[in-house]
């Protein structure tokens, strides 16, 4: 009997540019459009699939333009006396008593369907990627581990005795993961145009600074856009065996610490602009699902 083709769903981060993925995936909730065997989110992309797993709709949204936008989180200022440029120590404490993750759904949404839900962080020691799949205990603690952006959050967070930080750096879109383990459709929510690639950022000059204990970590930051990068060449040119759906925007308002709410919702907007068209118009995967296949296609 012929192996099934498993479908992977992959979910880039970038800080507040991830407003873009939210809407993504709040149209194929409201679509219910969901044709994949897993799920790797890295970063804000991790945090966003994790709501959408939970059945959470505009969670992701409400966090964005409730909290995140708020001084208490982004603030350069406090940075340069010497706190969080991104606090991400507020954020998880005020997400718990104002907007809780369901976390039990989120695990167990996932397991009944015998699905996989990975959360990327990387190393501090090796500088290596790690790909973790969550229970109800952890997964608020993995999802913090991956949005831990070196220099602009200045602490390690420690999961299972390992000090780790965000999955951007060691992978930044897990497509040659997901191809490793057995995934041969593969749809990437971008946070960035198509056409971007990389380059050497502010993290890259500040690192020796703030990572000193870290040599193997200073050095994932500086092959980042390699990583990167190679990823992108993936999705424009995949095996011959890979169906890829790359799904990018066309244009972003926001940036990585966009505080503006007029570009947070244009790019929510652009977000469920897209979803709709992939899960209504036939331009996604076939959904798996009964109730997604009755769906009216546009054509």
């Amino acid at each position: 009997m012929k192996e099934t083709m498993k479908t992977a769903l992959i979910v880039e981060g970038g800080g507040m540019r991830g407003i873009y993925a939210a809407g993504v995936l709040d149209a194929f909730m409201e679509e219910k459009y969901d044709p994949f065997d897993m799920y790797f989110g890295v970063s804000a992309g991790a945090c966003n699939l994790a709501s959408h797993l939970a059945g959470q709709h505009k969670r992701n949204y409400r966090i964005y333009t409730e909290l995140m936008v708020r001084r208490e989180f982004i603030n350069m200022k406090k940075f340069l006396f010497g706190g969080h440029w991104m606090d991400l120590d507020w954020l998880w404490d005020i997400l718990e008593s104002v907007n809780p993750l369901d976390t039990t759904a989120a695990v167990s949404n996932v397991a009944k369907k015998k699905k996989q839900f990975l959360v990327t962080v990387t190393s501090a020691d090796s500088g290596l990627p790690l790909y973790l799949s969550p229970d109800t205990d952890n997964l608020n603690d993995y999802l913090k581990a991956s949005s831990a952006l070196p220099v602009l959050y200045r602490n390690m967070i420690e999961v299972e005795g390992r000090h780790v930080v965000d999955g951007g750096v060691g992978d930044p879109i897990p497509v040659i993961e997901a191809y490793k383990r057995g995934a041969r459709k593969i749809m990437v929510i971008r946070t960035r145009q198509a056409s971007y690639r990389k380059h050497n950022d502010m993290e890259t000059r500040l690192s020796p600074l703030f990572l000193k204990k870290y040599p193997a970590l200073q050095e994932a930051i500086r092959y980042r856009p390699v990583q990167y990068n190679r990823a992108v060449q993936f999705l424009e040119h995949p095996p011959k065996d890979v169906e890829v759906i790359h799904v990018a925007p066309d244009s972003m308002d926001t940036g990585r610490l966009t505080r503006s709410m007029k570009a947070l919702n244009a790019d929510y907007e652009r977000g469920l602009a897209r979803g709709r068209d992939i899960s209504m118009s036939g331009n996604g995967f076939k959904p798996k699902t009964a109730a997604a296949g009755k769906k009216s296609v546009r054509k």
